[in-house]
């Protein structure tokens, strides 16, 4: 029973790294605790890394060297364990078979298991790769390390690829925000071209209205006054038209002439149609037509970038698109 706990307390002093007791341990803040040498050559590895760190080779949480603290309650308990020994006959018990009582030097690889050399002759293992068990222990240690060898790589990789994505959709972002902008900007200034001509069209307007208006107005003026004299010729013919005979032959006022020779003075004659008419531009044809005008704009310029798309029997797929403007370039 005491040797049971040893042993269990003895795994949970261990160095995940290098799978001995640990030596000046350090830990983290998940919880797990290294050798100053293992962890110290674990963070050489991190300095790479963008951010300069690494994570936990037990759990693989992230942490900087900053975060390493001595355990002091744990390097007790290991220089106890260290000083602990066992009984000859404890010691020995340890280290034989339990089915044939004699010393546990191979490994079966097929089993996973320490075996003594009958084991390895028994029926249970017959025909297993066997080997030293030390042997096995070194191999795999070396796996081990290869292990993380490789996976910290893959990690570094993967650090570096997301510090690109994250500075890519950061440019992105300010990409899009400054095209954002330019286009407000050139629309604001559109919509005043567009204010301004407005505006022009319409005091070309106010300005014939203003003219014509004045000009019928001039002519209503003029044939009241026709309107008013002819009224008094009227008057004056038909009172004289109660004269005598020798009245109306004596008469010198000349009032029969004027009326036999006055004519009605008619105004001049007024258009119904504007002069000033306007005639408003077909924006959104002319908005395709700057559309087509780009697209075979970005066609040649991708065909200057990639000479090889000269060929004119290519097939576009529907990811090649136009560079600029992120459509497909018309057929010409």
């Amino acid at each position: 029973m005491a040797l049971k706990i040893l042993t269990n307390k003895q795994e949970e002093e261990t160095c995940s790294v290098c799978l001995e007791l640990l030596t000046e341990s350090l830990s983290l803040g998940c919880g797990h605790s290294f050798c100053q040498t293992c962890i110290t050559a674990n963070n050489k590895e991190a300095e790479i890394s963008p951010r300069g760190e690494n994570g936990c080779p037990v759990c693989g949480i992230r942490y900087s060297l900053g975060n390493l603290w001595p355990n002091q309650h744990l390097a007790k308990i290991v220089e106890r364990l260290r000083e602990v020994k066992l009984s000859p006959e404890e010691e020995q018990k340890r280290n034989l078979c339990v089915h044939h009582e004699e010393k546990l030097l191979l490994f079966c690889k097929e089993d996973r298991k320490v075996i003594c050399w009958l084991c390895e002759r028994s029926q249970e293992h017959r025909g297993h790769h066997t080997s030293l068990m030390e042997e096995a222990v070194k191999e795999c240690q070396e796996k081990l390390q290869a292990a993380l060898e490789r996976l910290r790589k893959e990690q570094q990789e993967a650090e570096k690829l997301e510090a690109d994505v994250r500075e890519k959709r950061t440019s992105w972002k300010y990409h899009i925000q400054t095209e954002k902008q330019r286009i407000q900007t050139e629309f604001n200034q559109l919509r005043s071209i567009l204010d301004s001509e407005e505006q022009r069209e319409l005091n070309k307007l106010e300005e014939e209205e203003k003219k014509t208006l004045d000009t019928l107005a001039e002519a209503e003026d003029e044939l009241v006054q026709q309107n008013q004299l002819v009224k008094e010729l009227i008057s004056d013919l038909e009172r004289r038209s109660e004269w005598s005979t020798t009245q109306l032959l004596q008469d010198v006022s000349g009032i029969m002439k004027w009326s036999e020779i006055w004519k009605l003075k008619k105004p001049k004659t007024i258009s119904k149609t504007l002069k000033s008419v306007f005639r408003a531009p077909d924006l959104s044809g002319m908005l395709h037509m700057f559309r087509e005008l780009t697209h075979v704009q970005c066609y040649w310029v991708d065909i200057t970038l990639n000479p090889v798309n000269l060929n004119l029997n290519l097939i576009l797929s529907e990811d090649q698109r136009c560079p600029l403007c992120s459509t497909h370039p018309k057929k010409r």
